[in-house]
Parts: C-alpha cells; sequence; structure tokens
C-alpha cells in the first residue's frame, strides 16, 4: 500500500510539474518500463488512482482534478487538424501542410490552412496523391512559422484528428525541435470513437468510408483543409450518437475515445521466448490449421506487436482471435525471410492473408480486332493487378496506331490522349474529359509497370547475406530477375564450388525475354528489387560473375569461366 502511495504521490509532483500527460508517458514514468500498451496504460492507471481525490483518469490522459474544464458536449471547443506529409515516417518525413478548422456548439466557426516549405524534394507518389507541386512547397512559409500560427489559432482547445496517432508523431517532432515539449495532451482520435460507436454497423472507420456513411458534405481528398472540415463533419455526428449513448461532457467523450484492452491481450504469452532475429511466423488455430503467415526483421518486436491496444485489419484481427499457437522459424536475413513467406502463402493459402486470398491477382492486355479487352491468358502486357485499371486502359488503347503501339513503353498515345483531354477540357466537356483523364491515368500506371518489368527482367547479380549458422552466409543468384538458386556458403574454399554450381543453375535456367511473365514471376521480380534498390545494412549486391563473388567472400580468384553480366543501376 506504501508503495502505491509513494507512486501517486510522485505522479501528482509530475503532474504539478508538466501538466496532464498521455496515459502511456505516465505510466512508463510510474512503472519504470520503458514500453507499455495504450490500453494496459490506462488500466493500469485507472486501477491506481481510483480513490485519489487529486487526480483524474480520463480517456487516454492523466490529469490533475480541477485542471481541465469538461463542459457539455453541447458547448465543447475543438480544434479539428490534418496534416499532409512527403511521407509515413515522422523521423524520416516532413509536413508539407496544415489545415484546421474549430468547431465551437457543434457547428465549424473558422478554419486555418497553410502550405509548409518541406525543405526537402515531394515524392512524386505523394504529388499524385494530393495534388500538391513541389514548386508551389518551395515558395511556402516554413514549418516553424506555420507550426506558430497553428498553436495560437488553436489556443488551449481539446485537438481532433483522424488516426490522430500519425499527425501527433509528425507534431510533436516538430514541437520538440523548436520548443523541447510535447502536446499537453493527446488529440482525440475520431477514428477510435468511431470505432466504438460504430461496432458491428461499419467493418472500415477510414475518413472516406465514414463520410460516406454520415453522406457529409465534404469529400476528403488528401488535402489538409478540406480533410480537416470532413473530419469535424463527421465528429458532430459521432457526438450525436454518443448522446445518444448517454454521454453529456466532454469527459464522458474522451472516455469512449481511449483505447480499450482488447480481448487478444492475454494471449500475447502465445509470443513468449522469441527470439530479436529474422524468420517468418505462422499462426495456427485449435485444429493447428495456418491462418496467418508473416515475416519479421525482430520475430520478437513483430509479434509482441499484435497484442498491443491497436486494432490490426479485420482479417488478421479475426486470425489473432482465433490463434492458438504461433510457430517461427529463426532465418539469417530479412531478405531469406521475405521468400520464405512468399513461398508459405502460395504453399498453404492461409485465410488472412491477402495475397492468399488473391489467387488471380494478375490479368493481361490483349488485342481484339480493334480494341483491347482484359484477359487471363499470359501476355506481353501484364501482369496487371487491377483489373479496373486494365479495363481503363484498354479503353485508352483502343483508338490507338500501330505506330503508338510499337512504342508502348516510350508513352505511345500518352501525348495524343493528353491533347484530346485538353481540348475537352478547354470546349467545357467535363464529363468526359473527366472519363479520358481516368483512363489516361491507368494507362500511365501500366505503362510505368510494365518498363519496370521489363528493366528488372535484365538482372543478372548475386545478394549476400548472414545464414542462420554463425560464420557461414548465403547467397540468392538473380538471373533474369528470378531467383534461379539458393545456396549456403560454408566458411573457407568450399563455398567455391557452391558458387560455380550456382552460375551453371542460372545459365540453365535463363530464359529469353519474350515469354510473358506469369503473376508469380512477377510479384517475384518486384520482391528482389524492393531488397536491391534499399538494401538492408547485412546484405551485398554484386554482379553475377564468379571472381566478385569470390573475392568479396576472400576466396581465390576463379579460373575458370565467368559469367560476362554486369549489375544494371538500380534505376535502370
Amino acid at each position: 500500500m506504501q508503495l502505491a502511495l509513494d507512486a501517486l504521490d510522485r505522479l501528482v509532483d509530475t503532474l504539478e510539474e508538466r501538466g496532464p500527460l498521455a496515459a502511456s508517458e505516465a505510466a512508463r514514468s510510474l512503472f519504470a518500463t520503458s514500453s507499455i500498451s495504450d490500453g494496459l496504460a490506462c488500466s493500469l492507471l485507472a486501477d491506481l488512482t481510483a480513490g485519489d481525490s487529486r487526480l483524474a483518469c480520463v480517456g487516454a490522459t492523466v490529469s490533475l482534478t480541477g485542471g481541465r474544464a469538461d463542459p457539455s458536449l453541447d458547448e465543447a471547443e475543438f480544434v479539428v487538424f490534418d496534416l499532409e506529409t512527403t511521407g509515413l515516417s515522422a523521423e524520416r518525413d516532413r509536413i508539407c501542410e496544415f489545415g484546421a478548422v474549430r468547431v465551437r456548439g457543434l457547428e465549424a466557426v473558422d478554419s486555418f490552412q497553410s502550405l509548409v516549405n518541406p525543405g526537402v524534394a515531394l515524392p512524386e507518389p505523394v504529388a499524385r496523391l494530393t495534388g500538391l507541386r513541389e514548386q508551389e512547397l518551395r515558395r511556402a512559409p516554413s514549418v516553424s512559422s506555420v507550426l506558430g500560427r497553428f498553436l495560437a489559432f488553436a489556443g488551449d482547445e481539446l485537438l481532433v484528428a483522424h488516426n490522430a496517432r500519425f499527425d501527433q508523431r509528425f507534431l510533436e517532432r516538430q514541437l520538440l525541435a523548436m520548443h523541447g515539449r510535447r502536446l499537453s495532451e493527446p488529440p482525440l482520435c475520431t477514428a477510435a470513437l468511431a470505432r466504438r460507436l460504430l461496432e458491428g454497423r461499419l467493418r472500415r472507420v477510414g475518413l472516406a468510408s465514414l463520410a460516406h456513411f454520415f453522406g457529409v458534405p465534404t469529400t476528403p481528398c488528401h488535402r489538409a483543409l478540406p480533410d480537416a472540415e470532413a473530419t469535424a463533419q463527421v465528429l458532430v455526428h459521432l457526438i450525436g450518437i454518443a448522446q445518444e449513448l448517454g454521454a453529456r461532457r466532454l469527459s464522458d467523450l474522451r472516455v469512449l475515445a481511449a483505447p480499450r484492452r482488447r480481448r487478444v491481450y492475454d494471449k500475447r504469452s502465445l509470443a513468449r521466448g522469441a527470439p530479436s532475429r529474422p524468420g517468418v511466423y505462422l499462426f495456427r488455430d485449435r485444429h493447428d490449421q495456418v491462418l496467418y503467415v508473416g515475416r519479421a526483421r525482430d520475430l520478437r518486436a513483430r509479434l509482441r506487436s499484435y497484442f498491443r491496444s491497436e486494432r490490426q485489419r479485420p482479417s488478421v484481427e479475426a486470425a489473432v482471435l482465433a490463434l492458438d499457437r504461433i510457430e517461427w522459424r529463426v532465418l539469417g536475413s530479412e531478405l531469406e525471410a521475405a521468400l520464405e513467406e512468399l513461398r508459405l502463402i502460395r504453399e498453404l493459402q492461409p485465410p488472412a492473408n491477402a495475397r492468399g486470398r488473391r489467387r488471380e491477382h494478375g490479368v493481361y492486355l490483349r488485342r481484339r480486332g480493334e480494341d483491347f479487352v482484359v484477359s487471363k491468358h499470359p501476355g506481353a502486357l501484364g501482369p496487371i493487378t487491377s483489373r479496373r485499371r486494365a479495363s481503363l486502359a484498354a479503353r485508352a488503347l483502343a483508338s490507338s496506331t500501330p505506330d503508338e503501339l510499337d512504342r508502348l513503353l516510350q508513352g505511345g498515345p500518352l501525348p495524343r490522349l493528353r491533347a484530346r483531354l485538353s481540348h475537352l477540357a478547354e470546349n467545357l466537356r467535363y464529363e468526359e474529359a473527366a472519363r479520358l483523364r481516368d483512363r489516361i491515368e491507368a494507362l500511365e500506371q501500366i505503362v510505368e509497370r510494365l518498363r519496370r518489368l521489363e528493366r528488372l527482367r535484365r538482372r543478372e547479380l548475386c545478394l549476400i547475406a548472414p545464414a542462420v549458422d554463425q560464420g557461414w552466409q548465403k547467397a540468392f543468384f538473380v538471373s533474369g530477375g528470378m531467383v534461379c538458386a539458393v545456396r549456403t556458403l560454408p566458411p573457407g574454399g568450399g563455398a567455391s564450388v557452391e558458387i560455380r554450381t550456382a552460375l551453371a543453375l542460372c545459365r540453365a535456367a535463363r530464359k529469353p525475354e519474350a515469354d510473358a511473365l506469369t503473376p508469380e514471376q512477377a510479384e517475384d521480380l518486384l520482391l528482389v528489387d524492393g531488397f536491391v534498390c534499399r538494401p538492408p545494412a547485412e546484405l551485398t549486391v554484386l554482379p553475377l560473375e564468379a571472381d566478385r563473388i569470390a573475392a568479396h567472400l576472400g576466396l581465390p580468384a576463379s579460373t575458370g569461366e565467368v559469367d560476362e553480366h554486369r549489375l544494371e543501376d538500380c534505376s535502370g
């Protein structure tokens, strides 16, 4: 009992000094642990602070009683915000746009919007998704200037965001860099609130799904202010549902949005003993059927992540609920784990793996008379992962000339189609222009995919990574873009025999480039390409040459036949 009282006194002192804290942060300080889930933190702190009139544990926040207003929901004020960023990592990427809406009395009364100069190049996928352009971002104010204006706009009101943890990480990274502090209270998450209030009524709680479900007037479009407006409109609807369930004050809403301890938390002991090494893992049910296959760079960390407060995607969540046993297999490297995961998914067809369910995951474009059709029969124009995208591209190709089709990978009909799009827009034929725009975008994406696959099929290289046994190495021999041989290389001269054998297998497996790729072969190509373009620290990429491989391993130069192929530049 005395230990509990001492802990509460320390917590009160911390709150008096720093103000309200996130439950997870308070628990880490209180229980001297480096990692604790939000759900468990809320549960432990609720038990610890019960009966202590000095403390209030509401939702995902711990504060001193009387230190925070608790207005009725009809009178509460919120600042709903959204950030656009150059990527998904708060450590590596930057904010490029702020948007916020002030909600008072369940009505939007003010807004804030500003572009931000991220100081780095805007990735092309982000530019396509958001419509932002690097030129306009270069003229935008700095993040420190915009953040100061945003904080002045927000004041002391409760922040709200959709998938708030993402925005919170980016926001707090800037706060720590500029002011050495974090947010005094984590933003209220509309995704978590929707997941609680709409359980059983709506499978997905993405912003677009909720906007459609409630029929709000603003459509989310991956721009900060419109997305903040849509989130604010969704929030008002969610507050209405919460009030129907008996919520009256802001504290009630915080409780509804707080992370809950998931039913699967008690299964975390199934991951006990997993090593911090690369490998694959299989989730099995009580009948020993494989439900899900995954890979990990760190098996222990990855498996533990399934039993924290954050829910997984629906199919994986169902697999975790039915989980009875976890089987893991330690491998030498992340690359070996990725290849083994792919093999197991194809062999076992686990119900919770998206790739396992998608048995027909590749279609092709084929000429039929003057038109193009979508076909399952392998051909030169494919495989394409989206049938809808393939159908749009087929319509775009229907009017192509033979010369344009011969130059398809160089853009072919795209200049003519873009000129047609401009003509339609200039003549105010917007519906036709919208249809043509969608077809052009689909064709652009398919042409880029075909270019990439063609480039990858010319790859001739050797990837060397650690093997499971210390001192041994694993060599992956890639020819024609495919992994043609995998050999375990022992220490010493025995590796030379394995290298010569693998090179002979590569020569025997080499096929003409004219052969159509199967969906599985394309998937293998893209998997290997990901590791070649962004190799982890333990992976070495070499040309497919016996002497270069032997030199890397510290072996004498080979006197036998040497493959003349050279490693091509990753970008082609």
